[in-house]
């Protein structure tokens, strides 16, 4: 059994005799625990925090089917395993440098969110800069179907989508523009979830391959890139300064 006090301005500390009490009846309590622990705790093993020990229920506890105390580097965790009503996990971070520990936890956090997305948002498109490539190739087609200034708006529009897979692939160390002819090459003969595979260093059928993104993600991505240019075009004058030139007389030589 384990038994959890919360921390605060009304947490207490569990006294020496009540820790040998419950000690000696293989029972392990903690003091002073955070909030957010508890509420952790309770939505893994069910249960319900309780400002009393008086009239405890059975339905007030909470389960599971092992609780240990492991050491882990130089930091001691209390793990709840076997949870029936588990709707919560915890992922262990290690790395050598805090800078590896924050990137890791930035990936994770974008992957969960993608997933998260994905879940509430049933339409999907291949990731890797597939759909990038496909939006592109329309708008080129698209464009020549029109005379005047504005072709030349929607080639620049296309030519940028293409910037994401090139991204990918230098951050990936490959040859971008090896990689965006073979692309280019796919989808022009009617491939359009091509896009780059990290894995064998070419390009691959990214939705047979399950790399997806939601939908939403990508419209809200170029909704946001548009409104960012818009700004920016709307711009017609910038206000300068004139002081922010000045510059403050040297001192005179001798003079401190």
């Amino acid at each position: 059994a384990v038994v959890s006090t919360q921390s605060g301005h009304y947490g207490r500390a569990i006294g020496d005799v009540a820790t040998q009490y419950f000690a000696d009846r293989d029972i392990f309590c903690a003091g002073r625990v955070t909030q957010e622990d508890l509420n952790r705790t309770v939505k893994a093993c069910g249960g319900t925090i309780l400002t009393t020990v008086n009239d405890i229920r059975e339905a007030d506890m909470g389960q599971c089917s092992l609780f240990e105390e492991v050491q882990i580097g130089n930091d001691r965790y209390n793990l709840f395993t076997g949870c029936p009503k588990a709707k919560t996990c915890t992922l262990i971070l290690r790395g050598g440098a805090d800078q590896f520990i924050d990137e890791t936890e930035r990936s994770l956090h974008d992957a969960i969110m993608i997933v998260r997305r994905a879940l509430k948002n049933d339409s999907i498109v291949a990731g890797g800069g597939a759909i990038e490539m496909e939006l592109s190739k329309e708008l080129r087609n698209y464009a020549k179907t029109i005379h005047g200034k504005e072709q030349l708006l929607i080639t620049a529009y296309a030519k940028a989508l293409e910037i994401i897979p090139r991204q990918l692939c230098d951050n990936a160390g490959f040859d971008a523009i090896t990689i965006l002819n073979k692309l280019r090459q796919k989808h022009a003969q009617g491939a359009k979830w091509m896009g780059m595979d990290i894995s064998s260093e070419d390009i691959a059928d990214n939705f047979e391959a399950c790399v997806w993104e939601p939908s939403i993600v990508k419209r809200n991505a170029l909704t946001a890139a548009c409104d960012a240019c818009c700004t920016i075009l709307s711009i017609d004058e910038t206000v300068k300064n004139p002081n922010s030139n000045y510059k403050a007389p040297s001192a005179m030589p001798g003079m401190r």
